[in-house]
């Protein structure tokens, strides 16, 4: 019988590894995995690379692991906001390393891990230091640059509702990056507000299927 329910949050990041890849949904506040990472912060694991849209707010969640000094490297969109001291100190500091990668193409590059596509061309930051030295291509008069996979060893993701096969469904814009980034982990963990019966999800309304999850923890509600 296939049930991927855990026990707790701690029992579902017990094996993750010293410098892992982990792929961390979120946008903001809303979708943000708070109990997975206190489980991960509990369970000690550091020298980190997070790839998630921004690089945390205050001393919360990701702001939180950030100022435990257990990340090594942070992928992400947007890492600086009216919150984000805790970040921007570290990388002043030098403490931290940063890779800057504009949001759609952020998206792209974990949907074409998740989808099993080698490389991409995009014409997001052609001209740009975002493109760096990477290879080009002028395709119907247009210059694009090539893009590369984003893979995790893990993804925690946040969702409403889901099943012991794995199957969730998400409430509003706490979707966001959920989805893509369940394909691209080789394991993916979702922290879920309800667990709900095998057939109580409409197949249809199913927005994550149990294929690309791997552990479901049950928290209590968030507020997103």
């Amino acid at each position: 019988m296939i049930n991927k329910i855990c026990a707790s949050a701690e029992a579902a990041v017990a094996d993750i590894r010293d410098g892992s890849t982990i792929l961390v949904g979120g946008f903001g506040n809303a979708g943000m995995p708070f109990d997975l990472i206190d489980a991960l912060i509990a369970q000690g694991a550091r020298d980190l690379v997070i790839v998630s849209n921004n690089a945390g707010n205050a001393e919360t969640g990701l702001g939180k692991l950030l100022k435990e000094g257990r990340v090594r490297k942070v992928v992400c969109s947007f890492p600086r906001q009216v919150d984000s001291y805790v970040f921007d100190g570290l990388y002043r500091a030098g403490k931290i390393e940063l890779e800057l990668v504009p949001q759609g193409n952020l998206s792209e590059r974990m949907r074409a891990a998740g989808a099993g596509i080698g490389a991409f061309f995009c014409p997001t930051g052609v001209g740009t230091l975002l493109a760096g030295k990477r290879e080009t291509r002028v395709i119907d008069g247009r210059t694009y640059v090539l893009e590369y996979p984003i893979k995790g060893d893990f993804a925690f993701i946040k969702a409403l509702k889901g099943d012991r096969w794995g199957n969730l469904i998400y409430r509003k814009t706490a979707r966001n990056f959920g989805p893509v980034m369940a394909m691209a982990a080789a394991i993916t963990i979702a922290e879920v507000d309800e667990v709900v019966d095998l057939g109580a999800l409409d197949p249809e309304t199913i927005i994550t299927p149990g294929i690309f999850v791997h552990r479901v923890v049950p928290v209590a509600p968030g507020m997103d």
